[in-house]
């Protein structure tokens, strides 16, 4: 079968022939109907400095995917041919600490799909029974292959208390964008974008932001004042990674607030722990991953009620073929989602 390969350590990414995997008893074969391209994707793709200590060439990437259970091993009672599914990406060992207290998504040998071992851009990936979520078989290929990253959205936004309050999204990514509309699907009354990505913007509003800030046009933390009326922002998400962007998002969380950390800044952040975190009594959340499962049951039942749209997200639709200018398009900053049909 064909698969885009990372195939040496430097930029860029290689279409080669691979074999078709195998099973063990625990384990399904997917045929991928559709996959989609993830910043990891990209740091990978880039071959930047986290790829550079992470990643051990030649393997096959991807991890986002859409697709059917075509086979099963003897062991396998959760799943049958024929099931339409999404694929959580963390391979949990299911004993260590973390584990033991149903914390799955900070276990401390995780394995990430298209990370650690074998992804889904390709046509056919073996992964644990265990990691794969059955969806409604009239939920899009397209969306389904979204809802590992929607995941992280809602865990985000979901590990605290949102509905009557306000919310800022710090860094309009896909990430954030779904973010916006999640928050917004929860009850947030006030849902507040920043970003210095016009094109993005415009998608986060589109999705449900209610109010825009063009972070490169104006000082964030004095216009979260005007909007606030002084008060500050109840609740901060933080995806940019941007270290002035993290530095503002605490100072304009309002005393008793909540921030939420998904992002991965590249470098130590310096910020002012006495008057941004202690006086102000603030709550931080560090986020990654999604609570497995109880994470892919809120997403599901946000898609499945309709309360969350994520079809204007999907911005590019291309073949396999066409790899290098769905990186590029990423890139960019000029796409949301760009999605592989296999």
């Amino acid at each position: 079968m064909r698969a885009l390969v990372k195939h040496h350590r430097g930029e860029g990414a290689q279409l080669r022939e691979v074999p078709i995997p195998t099973i063990g008893p625990d384990e399904a074969l997917i045929e991928v109907k559709v996959s989609s391209i993830c910043g990891t994707d990209v740091h990978i793709y880039t071959w930047d400095e986290w790829a550079q200590s992470r990643i051990k060439p030649p393997y096959v990437f991807g991890h986002e995917l859409g697709g059917v259970v075509v086979e099963v091993g003897e062991n396998v009672s959760n799943l049958q041919v024929g099931d339409h599914v999404s694929a959580e990406t963390h391979i949990v060992c299911g004993h260590c600490v973390a584990c033991r207290r149903n914390d799955y998504h900070v276990c401390l040998n995780t394995q990430i799909i298209g990370v650690d071992r074998d992804g889904c851009f390709t046509k056919y990936v073996a992964l644990p029974a265990s990691n794969l979520w059955v969806n409604d078989p009239s939920l899009p290929f397209e969306i389904a292959s979204l809802m590992e990253p929607m995941g992280n959205a809602v865990h985000t936004v979901l590990s605290g208390e949102v509905a009557g309050r306000s919310v800022a999204v710090v860094g309009c990514g896909p990430i954030g964008i779904m973010a916006a509309a999640v928050a917004k699907a929860a009850g947030a009354s006030k849902v507040i974008v920043l970003d210095v990505n016009e094109y993005r913007l415009n998608l986060a509003e589109e999705m449900g932001a209610t109010h825009m800030i063009r972070s490169h046009k104006e000082d964030p933390v004095k216009a979260i004042q005007a909007i606030t009326r002084g008060e500050g922002i109840e609740v901060a998400l933080e995806m940019s990674g941007h270290p002035l962007a993290m530095k503002q998002a605490f100072e304009m969380l309002t005393p008793g607030g909540r921030i939420s950390i998904l992002s991965l800044p590249t470098r130590p952040i310096e910020l002012d722990i006495t008057n941004d975190i202690v006086f102000k009594g603030i709550t931080v959340k560090g986020i990654t991953g999604r609570r497995m499962y109880e994470t892919w049951q809120q997403t599901a039942s946000f898609l499945e009620s309709g309360a969350v749209d994520l079809k204007p997200l999907i911005t590019h639709r291309l073949s396999l073929d066409d790899f290098e200018e769905g990186f590029e398009l990423m890139k960019s900053g000029r796409s949301g989602k760009v999605v592989f049909s296999l």
